[in-house]
């Protein structure tokens, strides 16, 4: 399983995506930290996506991941990070480190990190 940050999974929703990403994409099942969901609102709400969130494609597609909640030690977790960071991506790198599930990213803060888990 991999676990997606927003970016990426923006990246797949336009298929936007690098030979390396693709190849993980298609290999692994995906899972997100549910305020992924969260942050694609805001990115719409702040006119910097466009996206339906609405649309049978787009539902289609949240239908296949595999959305993990915050729970307290995810919380917990995201304070006590090798790197600092805006809270939505503390909190995803922490459902990686949580979950032990590597995290796919382009984030070059998150990827300077020993604790996160990468594939």
């Amino acid at each position: 399983m991999l676990n997606l940050d927003t970016h990426l999974l923006v990246a797949v929703l336009i298929d936007d995506l690098r030979p390396r990403e693709r190849r993980l994409v298609r290999s692994e099942p995906l899972a997100i930290s549910d305020i992924v969901l969260w942050e694609l609102a805001k990115l719409i709400q702040l006119g910097r996506l466009v996206l339906d969130m609405d649309s049978p494609e787009f539902r289609a597609c949240v239908r296949q991941l595999t959305i993990i909640p915050i729970s307290l030690e995810i919380a917990w977790q995201s304070t006590h990070l090798d790197f600092s960071s805006d809270p939505a991506d503390e909190i995803i790198a922490a459902t990686s480190v949580v979950e032990g599930i590597p995290l796919l990213t382009r984030d070059r803060t998150i990827l300077k990190s020993c604790m996160v888990p990468f594939p």
